[in-house]
């Protein structure tokens, strides 16, 4: 069974970070491009950042400088370190994993076809 399982999200100050971890079962992750996405309440979901088998990796310009995504081949996990967030960074954060053979670059929701449940940031001072 395929899942992908998002942890790490939580109430922090302005300034602060967390790492997001986004586990995969039932396929490995090394061989499929990921993207993280965010969803705010009352708008659409937007791609964070994203990674390809390659190792190149892609970052929407608001999150640029202060978010991180990496590989842990021997976890089978795609992080999303996050630093220095900002009261505009909440949203359920949603990790997701394309076909293999998926020639992906900034992340678009209709490129990703395997989700996560998805995991809560909240920016708070």
């Amino acid at each position: 069974q395929v899942q992908l399982v998002e942890s790490g999200g939580g109430l922090v100050q302005p300034g602060s970070s967390l790492r997001l971890s986004c586990a995969a079962s039932g396929f490995t992750l090394d061989y499929r491009p990921i993207g993280w996405f965010r969803q705010a309440p009352g708008k659409e979901r937007e791609g964070v950042s994203s990674t390809t088998t390659a190792g190149s990796t892609y970052y929407t310009e608001s999150v640029k400088g202060r978010f991180t995504i990496s590989r842990d081949t021997a976890k089978n996990t795609v992080y999303l370190q996050m630093n220095s967030l900002k009261p505009a960074d909440p949203a359920v954060y949603y990790c997701a994993a394309a076909n293999p053979r998926a020639r992906v670059g900034m992340p678009r929701v209709q490129d990703y076809i395997f989700w996560g449940q998805g995991t809560q940031v909240t920016v708070s001072s």
